[in-house]
């Protein structure tokens, strides 16, 4: 199945500054590995935003939810998620 997944970050300004680079430098490799494993295979970021637009695949709604929770930017996101199906003019 596969879902367009819009993330939109917002970190709170008295974060520590390197506690923020902690959870971004986990946040970097955790992403690269899901890209690596076929699970995340389009990732775009919004021009001007902390946010982003991704394409997973995953099984089920539980995987998705699985795979989104264990961000470690999760706690700092607003996600909306968008089931997607072929289209029928689609090549």
């Amino acid at each position: 199945m596969l879902f367009l997944v819009h993330m939109i970050v917002d970190i709170p300004k008295d974060l520590p500054q390197d506690e923020v680079q902690r959870i971004v430098t986990k946040e970097k490799a955790y992403s690269q590995d899901l890209q690596r494993a076929g699970k995340w295979p389009h990732l775009w970021r919004v021009v001007g935003e902390y946010a982003n637009y991704s394409i997973f695949e995953a099984e089920s709604n539980d995987e998705l939810h699985e795979m989104l929770s264990q961000l470690p930017l999760f706690p700092y996101m607003t996600i909306k998620i968008t089931p997607l199906a072929k289209h029928p003019s689609a090549i």
